[in-house]
């Protein structure tokens, strides 16, 4: 029954579930940012783990295929990120590692707009801007904090 499941955990099905999976969590932030179903989803732990699973399924199978370092050269240069990106497998898995750290960076910035009173309104664009760019919709946001908090903070 496992092997028979395991048939259809493929790198692309893997692809497809995170990348259509992350949209309902962003989807909430957007539109519910204030609702305990997106607390409870998005605002808390819930949403990394469910990625950290996949990343973690992906890392097991390099492991058991004694891949888990070919190619693994992150600070060789650009050919060698290159290189490294090459491997289906390990894309797959930095590619969860961004879906992830994104979607926290967008909770952060409901949890943080909240307390300082940012209007709905203003939050969207760096949220749509952190789900398609990360940085940049952090940038934007902070740059729309500044001028809420009436103050330049780097560390809260």
């Amino acid at each position: 029954m496992l092997n028979n499941l395991l048939v259809y955990i493929t790198n692309e099905n893997i692809y497809l579930v995170a990348n259509w999976g992350v949209v309902p969590f962003w989807l909430l932030l957007v539109f519910a940012p204030n609702y305990g179903l997106t607390k409870f989803l998005v605002q808390s732990i819930v949403a990394p783990l469910l990625l950290a699973t996949g990343y973690c399924y992906l890392s097991y199978d390099l492991f058991l295929e004694k891949k888990i370092f070919d190619g693994f050269e992150l600070y060789g240069g650009l050919d060698s990120l290159y290189s490294m990106f090459a491997n289906e497998t390990l894309l797959l898995i930095f590619w969860l590692h961004f879906l992830s750290i994104s979607l926290f960076a967008g909770a952060w910035i409901v949890r943080d707009a909240q307390k300082y009173f940012i209007p709905r309104i203003i939050t969207i664009p760096s949220l749509v801007l952190t789900y398609f760019s990360g940085p940049v919709g952090i940038l934007i946001y902070w740059l729309f904090r500044i001028f809420f908090a009436k103050k330049i903070s780097f560390n809260d």
